[in-house]
């Protein structure tokens, strides 16, 4: 019998307001203005840890959403991901209201030295005993970059220079600097850590020096779980060398396919998981989803989703008629979300991305009952080869509690999904290898 492969699940927030789906933060049964409240997050990843699912992706930003219409206004006024919360300081608190459940969380390391964000992954690496990843971005807004006293953000393909730069600095740092007998601990003779088996990582390079330890001792992965979001060329470069984990816009299932082969192609033979950003709208029959669908739609927020939509595309879309085309010249902002909606609409224009509006955002949901949903995402997993979904919400907590309640069950009966947690780290979890990366990963390569 051939192996069926398990769909993963992870959930995909941010600590603000409006996340993916723009407005509906007004709905009379959402929560998400608890965003605030530390029992709002705990109480999020005690269910989703409940409904089995492999992680929370957390998503972040740096700036503010000021393309649409050239000001920020919009994007206060409507709650687009401002005000917004640092995602790495919400996992401690989670994590000690869990036991499985693994933590994506994204880190612009544009704005840093190695050193510093490197401490912070290690520090939640041992705090969640092996439970964090990286979502790795180089960030595409001028106002993260205006914020951090620069005048706009570095090009696209240069930033993805500077991260390979970054990633050679700290994988030495998380890999290089303690060997893995350093550790002695020893209360008799005083020796907490053996000084010869500790290194300082010198690197002269063209964007970054060090020369200096890293200061917290080998935590259980080294390496946090490494995402990557990039889809164009150059990111599904950058994801080929260094993902475990690759994030993807929806869109047509041939184009996804695509981009799932090119991907599984370039990393080749080290595996990579893909997993497609979904929005579900499940109810117990068709109709109840459908019911709930309109219900929600009340409550979606065009113009807000124009402004998130400008800021990712990198085009004011404010200054564009309804049938105008989207420009064809690459902004400096995510290229692929151009490229996923030239692949999904006939015309690139305004009236078609609204058109794909449906709840807010531009990722149109899967409607319908939860027996058609589940045939949907197992479709999804065989014709475009992905391994799981990020879920991001509409309604909190009930969009969730839709899916931990009808859909796991639904998967479970097909033997789509997991009935228990494997055992171990994140890593772990997710490939059913050891807590470090191993050849031919890069990190492995200066590994001690």
């Amino acid at each position: 019998m051939a192996n069926i492969r398990e769909i993963r699940l992870n959930a995909f927030d941010m600590a603000c307001v409006g996340h993916i789906q723009q407005g509906l933060w007004t709905h009379p049964r959402d929560r998400a203005v608890d965003y605030l409240s530390l029992d709002h997050w705990m109480g999020l990843a005690r269910l989703l840890e409940r409904g089995l699912f492999d992680g929370l992706f957390l998503a972040d930003v740096l700036g503010v959403y000021d393309v649409h219409g050239g000001s920020q206004d919009a994007a206060v006024r409507h709650g687009v991901q401002v005000p917004l919360l640092d995602p790495m300081l919400l996992v401690p608190a989670m994590a000690a209201a869990t036991r499985h459940l693994g933590f994506g969380v994204t880190v612009n390391l544009a704005w840093e030295p190695p050193a510093l964000l490197a401490r912070r992954f290690s520090t939640l690496d041992h705090l969640t005993q092996g439970r964090i990843g990286w979502n790795i971005v180089t960030g595409y807004l001028d106002s993260a970059a205006r914020a951090m006293g620069l005048d706009r953000q570095m090009a696209h393909d240069d930033r993805y220079d500077m991260a390979d730069e970054f990633m050679q600095v700290a994988y030495r740092l998380w890999e290089e600097s303690w060997a893995s007998d350093a550790m002695k601990r020893d209360r008799a003779s005083g020796v907490y850590a053996d000084p010869s088996r500790v290194s300082r990582i010198r690197h002269e390079g063209r964007q970054y020096r060090l020369d200096a330890p890293h200061l917290v001792e080998p935590s259980p992965q080294r390496t946090p779980v490494l995402y990557q979001a990039g889809a164009s060329d150059r990111g599904r470069a950058f994801a080929a060398h260094h993902a475990e984990c690759v994030f993807l816009n929806g869109g047509p299932k041939p184009h996804v396919a695509s981009l799932v082969k090119d991907l599984r192609s370039r990393a080749a033979p080290r595996p990579i998981k893909a997993f497609m950003g979904a929005t579900l709208i499940i109810g117990r029959t068709a109709q109840e989803a459908r019911d709930k669908l309109e219900d929600y739609r009340r409550h979606a927020d065009v113009e807000a989703a124009l402004v998130h939509a400008s800021a990712s595309l990198g085009i004011d879309l404010a200054r564009l008629g309804m049938d105008d085309e989207l420009p064809s010249a690459p902004s400096e902002a995510i290229r692929s979300n151009v490229e996923a909606l030239r692949a999904a609409a006939p015309r690139a224009t305004k009236r078609a991305l609204i058109d794909r509006m449906i709840l807010g955002s531009r990722q149109p949901p899967i409607v319908g009952s939860v027996e058609e949903v589940a045939a949907t995402l197992v479709s999804w997993v065989e014709e475009a080869d992905i391994d799981g979904f990020n879920l991001s919400r509409t309604v909190v907590p009930e969009c969730l509690e839709d899916v931990v309640a009808m859909l796991v069950p639904a998967l479970q009966e097909r033997g789509r999904y997991k009935r228990d947690y494997a055992p171990g780290t994140y890593r772990e979890k997710l490939f059913g290898a050891g807590p470090r990366l191993s050849a031919p990963h890069p990190a492995a390569a200066v590994a001690r």
